[in-house]
């Protein structure tokens, strides 16, 4: 029988998942839900979802046994509390909370009830952050020494309809985006140990120019260009750089270097992407096929592989446990920031395993 499958938050990410879920027989959108009960009833149209209702009616469904939680970031935890109390497992968007403390209490509550806690970003799932991690776990490079990471956007004010959530707690671009190359970085290297970091708010106050807000204005909490160094368990020191405040850049998303050459690493914010590799003996970079491309890698992918991980009793790999671990990170550098001081980490996760080569995408 397929996993039933409830979505609470029917807003700007939400069809991503409806339209990856909906091709999987493993599982079923049982049902979405929202605040604006009309606004899941259009996306239950839209997608051929049976059931639109209120969030109480979703959670008080015995039927539906992961919720997914698209909520915006300060209601992750509070959603996630729900859901756990609920008995059923949350699968939330990034972040998985506003802070470690949020974070935490998600997580011991869950473990207190016996339920499951996924978290996105689930893009490392895809044949680009893994063709990646076959290249290194294979020695392509040897081992790795280093590499640097950089996000760098202008913000979210002149496209997102309602942006101004990135710029309130819980937003900014490394709470944003750091999540994508975190994630890829830790599913690649393993955990991290300490970090440094310096932070800036560029601008205080900053103009919507995008459908239906335009000319408003937003006070901006959170800094917008985060710089820091993370030094990993495995002894690898990345440089890691996101910032809402660049217009124009050349820099890579992820490039790692190893005793035996050098990787780029495609956006973690997708699933495939290029592959370049180096190795040390060659003079130029070489374009490397993606291993295990499959139809509809998309976001869900981290569902899919959650409920494949509950039938089968295993550890799923967008944990709770690898979220946490993430959210003390970028958490962490910004202290770093504040106190002048390394900041080592109070947490730690498994690597997650690597997808199956070869797999069909439902047995991941």
């Amino acid at each position: 029988m397929p996993t039933n499958i409830g979505i609470i938050g029917c807003g700007n990410i939400a069809p991503a998942y409806f339209n990856t879920l909906r091709h999987f027989s493993e599982v079923k959108l049982a049902a979405c839900a929202d605040m604006d009960v009309a606004r899941a009833q259009a996306r239950a149209k839209e997608f051929g979802v049976a059931k639109a209702c209120s969030v109480d009616e979703l959670l008080a469904d015995p039927a539906i046994e992961i919720v997914i939680n698209l909520t915006i970031p300060k209601a992750h935890v509070a959603v996630g509390l729900q859901i756990v109390a609920a008995g059923k497992h949350p699968y939330s968007e990034k972040p998985l909370g506003l802070d470690r403390a949020e974070g935490k209490k998600l997580l011991d509550a869950a473990k207190a009830k016996g339920v499951r806690v996924g978290s996105a970003p689930d893009t490392v799932l895809g044949p680009g952050t893994q063709t990646c991690r076959k290249l290194i776990d294979d020695g392509a490079i040897g081992t790795v020494v280093g590499g640097t990471a950089f996000m760098l956007c202008s913000g979210h004010e002149s496209w997102h309809p309602d942006p101004a959530f990135y710029y309130q707690k819980g937003g900014g671009p490394m709470f944003d985006m750091g999540p994508y190359y975190l994630t890829s970085l830790i599913t690649l290297l393993g955990p991290v140990k300490r970090v440094t970091g310096v932070t800036r708010t560029t601008h205080a106050e900053r103009l919507i120019t995008s459908a239906p807000k335009k000319g408003t204005k937003i006070t901006v909490d959170v800094p917008t260009h985060v710089a820091g160094i993370l030094e990993f368990a495995s002894g690898a020191i990345v440089t890691l750089t996101t910032s809402f405040d660049v217009p124009s850049h050349t820099m890579p998303n992820i490039e790692l270097w190893g005793t035996a050459g050098g990787l780029s690493v495609p956006d973690p914010n997708g699933f495939a992407g290029t592959v370049r590799l180096r190795k040390r003996e060659e003079q130029d970079w070489k374009d490397v096929p993606l291993n295990n491309v499959q139809p509809h890698q998309e976001r869900g992918m981290g569902v899919l592989d959650m409920a494949a991980a509950i039938r089968e009793k295993r550890a799923h790999r967008a944990s709770g446990e690898l979220a946490y671990h993430v959210l003390d990170i970028m958490q962490a550098l910004h202290e770093s920031s504040a106190s002048g001081q390394f900041v080592t980490l109070t947490s730690t996760c498994a690597k997650p395993e690597a997808m199956k080569a070869g797999a069909a995408q439902g047995a991941l």
